[in-house]
């Protein structure tokens, strides 16, 4: 720990690390936003599980959108300094841990994108750019937008299993094991789920 509060990461690979000696153990199996209170509160064994539990997808993540393994592990232990930094402002009120520990990743990755570009990122002028351009990227951010405000409006059960599925990329089958619940029970709601997505954004397109 430094003594201005962060916590010092060192990840030499995105593989597990053993908790710190001396440690309490956390709980059999709490739930991210439980871990994620306690890391709020400053708490390292709780943070060591939630790094276990979320390390290899933030690397997976972060490895696909900088397509560079050096990058991709700076990435990781920038978002995981994040996380510990910031873990006490997450409301689970205003969406499950998932979805709030994926926009995390999400933009630590970005900004680690924006300071390390390499000569592979420059394009040649007289090659037309596969990125999207300016008018491009601000009408996928008003979908994304309006998709966020479209999952504030469903059922917690329905956007539960949404966001687990979308942003922690979970199987449906993971989803059911993850919620403890009946795979016939999550598809169900899976399905409830977009259609009452897809009523609400065709209501705002309208």
């Amino acid at each position: 720990m430094r003594s201005d509060g962060e916590m010092e990461i060192a990840l030499e690979s995105p593989r597990a690390r053993a908790a710190p000696a001396g440690g309490a153990a956390p709980p059999p199996d709490p739930s991210d936003a439980e871990l994620l209170a306690r890391v709020g509160a400053r708490d390292e064994a709780a943070f060591e599980l939630l790094y276990r539990r979320y390390v290899r997808p933030v690397f997976g993540l972060a490895l696909r959108r900088l397509a560079d393994r050096s990058l991709a592990e700076d990435a990781v232990q920038e978002v995981f300094a994040a996380i510990w930094r910031s873990a006490s402002t997450y409301r689970p009120e205003r969406g499950e841990a998932g979805g709030w520990l994926y926009v995390v990743a999400r933009n630590a990755i970005v900004d680690r994108r924006r300071r390390d570009r390499h000569p592979a990122d420059v394009v040649l002028p007289e090659l037309v750019s596969p990125e999207a351009g300016p008018a491009e990227r601000a009408e996928q951010s008003y979908d994304a937008w309006r998709v966020h405000r479209a999952l504030e409006e469903l059922h917690p059960r329905e956007r539960e299993v949404i966001e687990l599925a979308y942003w922690s990329s979970m199987s449906q089958s993971e989803v059911a094991a993850y919620l403890g619940l009946p795979l016939g029970t999550v598809k169900t709601r899976t399905r409830a789920a977009l259609a009452h997505l897809a009523a609400a954004l065709a209501g705002e397109a309208a």
